[in-house]
């Protein structure tokens, strides 16, 4: 994992080391996960809350019920509620992401898809 620079040159941690800080401070526990170019996660929902942190590749999620695509790049976050169908593709390049699990109704009821998430998160 390679350090992401700040706007005047200075290094700041990296998008795994600051997403992990953050997602602390919001009292959650995080494992991680990846998965090759190409891989497919087929229609499927959870009955827990999720919330997921892009930290290396990208992973596009398609919610058809809710008419949308969430493209995740490093740093960006999606909260995902309980019960909400989705499928995934996983880019080019792979990917690797932290994921916390909820209880089902923690998260608000919508979808919420944060760009750049790990990077201005304090």
């Amino acid at each position: 994992m390679s350090d992401v620079e700040a706007p005047k040159g200075a290094p700041i941690l990296g998008v795994a080391n600051r997403a992990v800080a953050s997602l602390d401070r919001e009292g959650l526990e995080t494992s991680e996960w990846g998965n090759g170019p190409g891989d497919r996660y087929p229609a499927h929902r959870h009955d827990y809350d999720k919330v997921l942190v892009c930290v290396e590749g990208n992973i596009e999620f398609c919610l058809r019920e809710l008419s949308r695509v969430a493209a995740l790049e490093p740093g960006d976050r999606l909260d995902l509620p309980s019960n909400t169908w989705h499928e995934a593709v996983v880019g080019r390049d792979g990917v690797r992401c932290l994921e916390a699990h909820l209880p089902a109704g923690t998260l608000p009821r919508q979808l919420l898809h944060r760009p750049g998430w790990a990077l201005t998160a304090d």
